[in-house]
């Protein structure tokens, strides 16, 4: 059981009674993100093989994260993801072998490297995306564009919130 940001030992549940967690709206909540999600992780294994037939679908994200940012430490990347060095370590490794990305001196620091794509990861995880986003406009070509761009400013808040 996790215990509250008050650290008294009380579950989550126990902090949130009464708190309407099981009204109707949260109860829909739940069910929605629980289809989302299982589409989502489905989609992101689709989207891995898309970029190499042989990469990892957990890797994928990876990708996407260097593709918007550019160079990263491997520990950057691994507090974003969310996994130890180890596991990071293991997939960048498989990544490099794969051609997909590369390590090349921090020029902040000579001691560390960044991890980059290459031309062939940024080629690749750039059709991809942009397969993506043309199956995303197909499916909602019939909502409005102002719909489409509540759903994405909904979706940022509560992105967000779950940072917290």
């Amino acid at each position: 059981m996790h215990e509250d940001g008050n650290g008294d030992g009380r579950g989550v549940e126990s902090a949130v009674s009464g708190s309407g967690v099981n009204q109707p709206e949260f109860l829909a909540l739940e069910r929605e993100l629980t289809v989302l999600l299982r589409r989502a992780r489905a989609n992101q294994g689709e989207m891995a093989r898309e970029v190499h037939p042989d990469l990892e679908s957990s890797a994928y994200g990876l990708l996407v994260r260097l593709g918007e940012c550019g160079g990263q430490r491997a520990t950057e990347l691994a507090a974003y993801i969310g996994v130890g060095k180890a596991t990071m370590s293991r997939q960048l490794r498989a990544l490099e072998e794969l051609g997909l990305v590369a390590r090349e001196p921090d020029p902040a620091d000579g001691r560390a490297w960044l991890v980059t794509l290459t031309p062939e990861g940024q080629a690749r995880v750039g059709r991809v995306r942009e397969a993506r986003r043309a199956r995303y406009a197909r499916r909602l070509a019939d909502w409005d564009p102002r719909e489409v761009t509540e759903l994405a400013r909904l979706l940022h808040e509560l992105n967000r919130g779950m940072e917290r």
